[in-house]
């Protein structure tokens, strides 16, 4: 049997509209990716370098959960199983602080319930009592969650009610507040449910580390693209500090990232990305069967 090229697509897999899983063949990030960690993806030579958060691993693969939003995903997400990817970099950033708690609540947003399942399978490892809280708009776009059943709870939220409870996972969150209040807590998802939960993280003053979704260009601390502004209290003064997504994180206590400056440097680019897409659109063609 031929060994695999490295990067090629060993399977693909429809999860939600727009949404795919993909599992890809590379042995050194297979074998060294831990929970939290990304790889950062090229489709083409002259593609952009997408930052993905790695979902699992086995043997000799690792697997993505992708959502199609700009021309980049789009282009992942068109390809198929057996084609190449043109370069794969991981696995990057720091690993998640994985030990022993007490009562953990991980959240998930949209794709980002990808990015908690193997923070939320370690931190059960490690003996923790974890609460999972899965965020979708409707029940059709929620993600994985039969494989969350090694979790001592679920809950689901969607926006129209269609499952769970009718809200966000922040109605989820407060709802567990009143049970118990948990030691630890993980939330991956958009910007603005990350900077919602940690608003009453840092009311309740517990612990919460979120994944930031930063546009990165090398991944390895050279750009400065992906910088973002920590505030911290400390003795009376407010303590700003400096720090870059792909060295110091992707994981940060939500408490202190500076969220408005943060997501005005995601849409610092917005009207590019709007240009590009069109003209890439104007190319493909209708892609409504994604």
């Amino acid at each position: 049997m031929n060994e695999i090229q490295r990067n090629i697509i060993i399977s693909k897999s429809r999860l939600a509209k727009g949404t795919y899983e993909f599992w890809i063949n590379n042995e050194l990030i297979a074998g060294n990716a831990k929970p939290g960690q990304f790889v950062i993806i090229r489709t083409s030579e002259k593609g952009e370098r997408i930052p993905i958060t790695i979902a699992d691993s086995y043997g000799s693969a690792f697997r993505i959960v992708v959502k199609a939003v700009g021309k980049s995903t789009i282009e992942l997400c068109m390809k198929n199983e057996k084609e190449q990817l043109f370069d794969v970099v991981g696995p990057l950033g720091k690993p998640s602080e994985i030990n022993y708690y007490g009562k953990v609540i991980v959240i998930g947003g949209g794709v980002g319930i990808a990015a908690i399942l193997p923070i939320a399978k370690a931190l059960k490892n490690a003996g923790n009592v974890v609460v999972v809280i899965l965020g979708a708009k409707t029940s059709s776009e929620l993600i994985l969650k039969n494989e969350f059943a090694f979790a001592d709870k679920v809950v689901v939220c969607t926006d129209d009610g269609s499952e769970g409870i009718k809200g966000t996972v922040v109605d989820g969150m407060l709802k567990e507040f009143e049970i118990e209040k948990p030691n630890m807590i993980w939330s991956v998802g958009p910007a603005v449910m990350m900077k919602a939960t940690s608003k009453i993280a840092s009311e309740y003053n517990v612990p919460i580390l979120v994944s930031l979704n930063a546009i990165m260009v090398d991944g390895t601390g050279m750009c400065g693209g992906c910088r973002v502004l920590l505030r911290k209290e400390e003795e009376g003064s407010v303590k700003e500090e400096i720090k870059y997504v792909c060295v110091d994180g992707p994981e940060f206590d939500g408490r202190y990232v500076d969220w408005d400056s943060f997501i005005r440097r995601l849409q610092q680019y917005r009207e590019e990305e709007k240009e590009v897409l069109e003209k890439f659109l104007e190319k493909v063609g209708d892609i409504s069967w994604l």
